[in-house]
């Protein structure tokens, strides 16, 4: 019992619950098996048409961080854009290769575009070399896709791709809110460089989750705009919860979002900080299916946590120490002697 009141101060503090998992994590690494999981991501990196050389070099740059980033997680890295193929445009190779990807697999889909959009007021389209692709037709290619999905549209005007492919088992990150916001983003620069690395790691877990990243982008990015002295013209959204509503990262103190959205709904962030390309020693050897009821238990406790001012309070502690438990057993049968 004293350890699960130890466990139940812990989780009162903001802290608390990725300093547990830390913890966890920790005792992990010292049992868990060594061969690799069958769940390595596919990351389908698509560089648009740069419209100047300046831009070109820095999009090239840009995937030239997520080929490496993809390589470190062993994953599967395919990048379209760079190279001259005259048998089928930029727009034909995109819709080829998710033809060609499996629709339902535990193994997690990136899909990163890398370049500038454009918006009339009725239609948002990411620009290719050839024919551009639309927020609705990327939509439907993506539609069949039942496996995890992270797409991360660094482009201007790409915020309605937000509204466009927001669903379950899906974040969505966009470097701006809405169409209108047409000039060129340097947000793709920022979460570029922090993928691959742990410069974002806000919990110190050993690993940056797709939500530390994106907060470190537009973080950075608004740092940009401040230092030149300059109005921002670019705001970027990410969304988890499948509303298509979005949350942008000045409502996030830390990896959790503070601020209440209006008409009561709900707040992302949860299932975007589950998401990591390249995962810690302990993650990347955990079972697919114990982490996955990992990530259930985490979003479990939040909810608690946020539902807290309307329950009881023993009901809040039995309820509380009950999904703890269950957190120590899985850890326990995951790490145990004989695993």
């Amino acid at each position: 019992m004293a350890i699960v009141t130890l466990w139940l101060h812990l989780c009162l503090r903001p802290s608390g619950i990725a300093f547990l998992i830390a913890l966890f994590s920790g005792v992990a690494r010292l049992g868990a098996a060594a061969s690799p999981p069958p769940d390595q991501p596919t990351i389908l990196i698509v560089v648009g048409a740069a419209g100047e050389e300046e831009y070109g070099k820095s999009f090239a740059q840009w995937a030239g961080l997520w080929e490496t980033a993809g390589a470190h997680a062993g994953g599967k890295a395919v990048t379209i854009g760079l190279k001259t193929n005259g048998a089928a445009t930029d727009r034909e190779l995109l819709e080829q290769a998710l033809i060609a990807e499996p629709k339902e697999t535990a193994a997690e889909l990136w899909l990163v575009l890398l370049g500038h959009g454009t918006f009339d007021s009725k239609e948002a389209k990411f620009n290719l070399r050839g024919p551009d692709v639309s927020a609705a037709e990327l939509a439907k290619w993506l539609e069949p896709f039942k496996r995890p999905l992270a797409v991360i549209n660094t482009a201007s005007a790409s915020g309605p791709f937000l509204n466009s492919l927001s669903g379950p088992r899906r974040v969505i990150v966009t470097a701006t809110k809405s169409g209108s916001e047409q000039n060129y983003s340097r947000f793709g620069q920022f979460i570029s460089q922090a993928i691959g690395g742990t410069e974002a790691d806000l919990d110190k877990d050993g690993q940056t989750s797709l939500l530390e990243a994106y907060l470190f982008a537009a973080r950075e990015t608004a740092e940009f705009y401040t230092s030149e002295g300059r109005l921002a013209t670019e705001h970027a959204l990410l969304d988890d919860n499948g509303d298509g509503l979005g949350t942008p990262a000045s409502w996030f103190r830390g990896v959790r979002a503070v601020k209440k959205a209006g008409e009561g709904a709900a707040l992302d962030g949860l299932k975007a900080h589950q998401v990591h390309l390249i995962r810690s020693a302990a993650d990347s050897q955990m079972p697919p299916e114990t982490r996955a009821r990992r990530d259930d238990l985490e979003v479990a406790i939040s909810r608690l946590r946020e539902a807290k001012p309307t329950l009881d309070e023993a009901e809040y502690y039995r309820q509380l120490e009950k999904l703890l438990l269950e957190m120590a057993a899985l850890y326990e049968k995951g790490t145990g002697p004989d695993k």
